[in-house]
């Protein structure tokens, strides 16, 4: 991991990401499954800035990696089962987790999603809102529907759109982000 470093924008992070080796890989074990929209999100991304931004010289450990994608004519879970154990077989050291976020509104009460992009609208914090994927181009490319500034500015922060049912606060607790990271600034909701 390189030494704490200052994150502009999407370019700097999209730069750094092609500086790891073993996130192309993941990247491209993603992209070789063609998956439409498929993309790697969340913690996975939001970490590694995190540790970067802490200085932190190796990667803090992940419990899974969010694969997202979307693909409205295939909502069976199985086939999230089965992207998993395909990725499991291109890179095994990990715990893969794939999504369709075609089917996701089901789950969370809300109106069915358009996008990959726009189901992350509505992830609970805003920097958790972040996936990355490999182009066809053979380049990295960032997806924030929204926004960078509260991830690359170390502030934990509730999605306004969210529903303030007590899940922000369970996930920040429960998945002990502020002590992981201590210079997390915890931002209240805007009322």
């Amino acid at each position: 991991m390189p030494a704490l470093i200052e994150l502009r924008d999407a370019s700097c992070l999209e730069a750094l990401i092609l500086g790891q080796q073993e996130m192309i890989a993941d990247l491209q074990a993603v992209a070789s499954l063609q998956l439409p929209q498929g993309r790697i999100a969340a913690g996975y991304i939001r970490n590694f800035v995190w540790d970067i931004l802490h200085g932190y010289s190796e990667r803090t450990p992940l419990l899974d990696v969010d694969v997202i994608y979307y693909d409205p004519d295939c909502l069976d879970e199985e086939a999230e089962k089965e992207i998993d154990a395909r990725l499991g077989e291109l890179v095994p050291k990990w715990n893969w987790s794939a999504k369709n976020q075609a089917r996701m509104h089901l789950r969370n009460g809300h109106r069915p999603y358009e996008s990959a992009e726009d189901a992350m609208r509505y992830w609970p914090e805003t920097a958790t809102a972040v996936a990355a994927f490999w182009t066809k181009d053979g380049m990295v490319q960032i997806s924030a529907p929204l926004g960078l500034e509260d991830l690359l500015h170390l502030r934990l922060r509730e999605n306004p759109i969210c529903d303030s049912t007590g899940t922000f606060e369970q996930r920040v607790q429960s998945k002990r982000w502020l002590e992981l990271w201590p210079r997390l600034k915890l931002v209240s909701k805007e009322v």
